[in-house]
């Protein structure tokens, strides 16, 4: 799994959550560092936020990658509830044909349950400055407590909520298959994640950092976990 790297509102100090915001010059480059350390690995699926900073991150980390299989963005069914006409139709005409185009194709689900937590209404706020206007400890309580959300936002603990269940119903059974897989997403959607892999108490995973564009790689066996440094 990957953080995305830095975006342009990291970069300017503004609180993001879910504003649709792209990488940096700087973020590429992470993106591209963080792709040629796990150049080697044979990935099966990839898993990505709806939002273009971890999406970004996931097709310049894999044009690094040395097997050669092209990544492309699945599509649901045209049969599903609440679809839209332009939506089934981007569902349809998105359809492989043929023996040559279906080769070495590298699967990519986007889901939203990745998102970064929603920072409600921080988002677009200048990190200093609400420092100064609601003290650096009630900011520091917003970004960094377990349950309390900011205004209109959500907690670490809201966030796991959505998480948690993709993790365990979207992920671990490709991984009990045997499949890699590839996870770009973001700080606080990541510390989640990892807080259930690791076992994390509360508390410790306030302390936990998850660095911009630096593959965290864990081993799936058996039912149990472990990180590979």
């Amino acid at each position: 799994m990957m953080r995305h790297g830095q975006s342009m509102w990291n970069s300017a100090g503004l609180f993001t959550g879910w504003v649709d915001v792209p990488l940096t010059n700087q973020g590429i480059e992470e993106a591209i560092d963080g792709g040629k350390k796990i150049a080697d690995f044979d990935i099966d699926e990839v898993h990505v936020s709806t939002l273009i900073r971890a999406q970004m991150t996931a097709m310049i980390a894999l044009a690094q990658n040395n097997h050669g299989k092209t990544p492309v963005f699945q599509y649901g069914s045209a049969a599903a509830k609440e679809v839209s006409e332009n939506e089934a139709r981007m569902i349809e005409w998105a359809q492989i044909k043929g023996e040559s185009g279906s080769q070495d194709i590298l699967p990519v689900y986007v889901s939203w349950q990745l998102n970064e937590r929603m920072y409600g209404d921080l988002q677009g706020l200048n990190k200093d400055a609400t420092r100064e206007q609601y003290g650096a400890e009630q900011v520091h309580i917003w970004r960094r407590s377990y349950d309390v959300p900011p205004p209109n936002g959500e907690s670490l603990e809201l966030t796991a909520k959505r998480t948690i269940p993709y993790l365990n119903e979207q992920i671990i059974p490709q991984l009990s298959d045997g499949k890699n897989l590839f996870v770009a997403a973001h700080g606080n959607s990541l510390r989640s994640i990892i807080m259930s892999i690791e076992s994390l108490t509360k508390e410790a995973v306030l302390a936990l950092e998850v660095p911009t564009g630096v593959p965290i790689v864990y081993q799936f066996n058996a039912g149990e976990w472990s990180r590979l440094e």
